[in-house]
């Protein structure tokens, strides 16, 4: 038997649940279960969690509540950079499992954890990313993955838990919900195929909120800083927004990517406020930003977005990139008009101080303020030469 200390990454979930008695049973570790709350947990859920890893046979739980550094760490700059993975999914899941995984390897190493665990199975991206920040922060720590090692299907989870008399019911809910601070995944089986959408009653907000509303939402330097006006902690509007929009059923979709393990995936998911959050910070980007800035921003934003889902988050790049996002919202702060409506929503203007639409250089497509019509002709002119010489030398349009 081993009786090694052992951290392990626990949901409360069959997989967690599995792992808690067979590595106790079955090796003699003494198991630590650590939940991390970025967003997902209520108290009576967290206690609820307590009481089952304690009753499997762990030798602790403990809840760590990682909510704002979660904001910190990573949803700040993924505001800053509109990250939205292939134009559609705001990282809600991959993002949040980073700074788990990030939580967990900590209070192993602070509690001198000579092991550390998780659930993940052998077929999806988890795996990738717990373990690569565990090999990194904690080389010396031998990672435990008994749910992938043993290629496990459900049933042989739920057998062996009843054969140790824990005959809960394990019957699987008909959707899997993730919540956090930064959205929601709903996984059923109408994700496991290419052509089926998911049904009204999979996803967990259902529209109560009818008649349209006009909200407005302040940013200051990139942040969130009031809604309506009311000024609060970033994390703080985010849960309020979230709580508001998704009265009206406002930011569901469905996500088709490539998994770093290089098959297709498919996850649906409902992420009312970071859309909304996501398309008021680029309009008002759009207003105060030069056309390079946005340039840009598009192409290490993507960068950023891509490597944090594919594990990559402790690569000094993502330092770098986090620098330059940082450093372009100077001036991206302002008021952002919104109208919530059943299922939609609409961007409908700014007020921001930095708004370059509002120069004494001319408005687009009326008058010119700071150029007379003849140098006007001298620039097109001029830009129009090196497309002359080209097709002078190349007759491209005979």
């Amino acid at each position: 038997m081993s009786h090694k200390k052992l951290v392990l990454a626990y949901s409360g979930g069959l997989d967690t649940s599995y792992c808690v008695k067979y590595l106790t049973k079955e090796f003699g570790y003494e198991v630590h279960a650590v939940s991390v709350n970025t967003g997902g947990f209520s108290d009576s859920e967290i206690e609820v969690n307590k009481q089952k890893a304690l009753s499997l046979g762990a030798k602790s739980y403990v809840n760590i509540d990682a909510v704002q550094t979660f904001y910190d760490t990573v949803v700040k700059y993924l505001v800053y950079g509109n990250v939205l993975k292939n134009n559609t999914y705001p990282l809600s899941v991959s993002a949040e499992r980073i700074v788990q995984a990030l939580e967990i390897v900590r209070y192993a190493k602070k509690t001198g954890a000579q092991a550390i665990a998780h659930g993940s199975t052998g077929a999806g991206n988890d795996q990738i990313r717990f373990d690569l920040i565990f090999q990194v922060l904690a080389p010396e720590i031998e990672i435990v993955t008994p749910i992938r090692d043993k290629k496990l299907s459900r049933q042989e989870e739920i057998d062996y838990l009843k054969q140790n008399g824990l005959d809960w019911p394990w019957e699987k809910a008909k959707y899997s919900i993730n919540k956090g601070l930064w959205g929601t995944s709903v996984g059923g089986a109408q994700t496991l195929t290419s052509h089926l959408p998911l049904p009204e009653e999979a996803y967990p907000s259902q529209l109560t909120a009818t008649e349209p509303k006009n909200i407005s939402l302040t940013f200051e330097q990139g942040q969130l800083t009031a809604l309506d006006g009311q000024k609060d902690t970033p994390v703080s509007n985010i849960e309020k927004l979230q709580q508001m929009a998704s009265a009206y059923a406002i930011g569901r979709d469905i996500h088709v990517g490539d998994t770093i393990i290089g098959i297709k995936g498919r996850v649906g998911f409902e992420a009312a406020a970071p859309l909304i959050i996501i398309k008021s910070h680029h309009l008002l980007e759009k207003h105060t930003l030069t056309k390079w800035q946005q340039h840009w921003k598009e192409q290490l934003g993507n960068w950023y977005g891509m490597l944090l889902h594919e594990g990559q988050y402790l690569d000094e790049v993502m330092r770098n990139i986090e620098v330059f996002l940082e450093s372009t919202q100077k001036n991206v702060s302002g008021e952002v008009f919104v109208t919530l409506h059943p299922h939609r929503f609409t961007i409908d203007g700014i007020d921001s101080p930095h708004d370059l639409m509002k120069s004494d250089f001319g408005q687009y497509g009326e008058t010119n303020k700071a150029w007379s019509a003849e140098e006007a002709k001298g620039f097109i002119k001029i830009t129009a030469n090196a497309n002359k010489i080209y097709n002078l030398k190349n007759h491209v349009n005979d």
